[in-house]
């Protein structure tokens, strides 16, 4: 946890246990999770957590650039912790979301040429191998 506290207060973030286990979970669990799945998680070992809370948090943490919000789906916020540039696949059929690497520097349009970018999503989405792999 101590490493987790560093990181939080070199964004001068204040590292209460409660937003600790938040970026902890962020971090082990790597599936670009919802906030309510991140509170439905954490409520077990901290029932006094608000799904508040956790929303307020990740919105802290978005702001501080140690989460980024992925939006696939129009109705579902997600958040991903690996914030340096990478696209996403989204399975149709199991939902889990993939991170995978790619060049966003190369990803240039030239009527976009007077325009001031700043993000650039990648998303696919499609069937996965492990899905591909159960319906053969």
């Amino acid at each position: 946890m101590r490493s987790i506290a560093e990181k939080l207060k070199e964004k001068n973030i204040r590292p209460s246990y409660q937003r600790m286990k938040i970026f902890e979970y962020l971090n082990n669990e790597r599936n670009h999770p919802t906030a309510d799945q991140i509170f439905r998680y954490l409520v077990k070992e901290m029932p006094t957590l608000s799904k508040a809370t956790v929303y307020n948090t990740m919105d802290i943490f978005r702001k501080a650039g140690l989460v980024r919000v992925v939006n696939i789906e129009d109705n579902e916020v997600r958040y991903d912790s690996e914030v340096s540039a990478h696209g996403h696949f989204k399975c149709e059929l199991c939902g889990k979301i993939y991170d995978f690497p790619i060049d966003t520097d190369t990803l240039s349009s030239n009527v976009l040429k007077d325009f001031k970018i700043t993000e650039k999503d990648v998303y696919f989405r499609g069937i996965c191998p492990e899905c591909r792999n159960k319906n053969k």
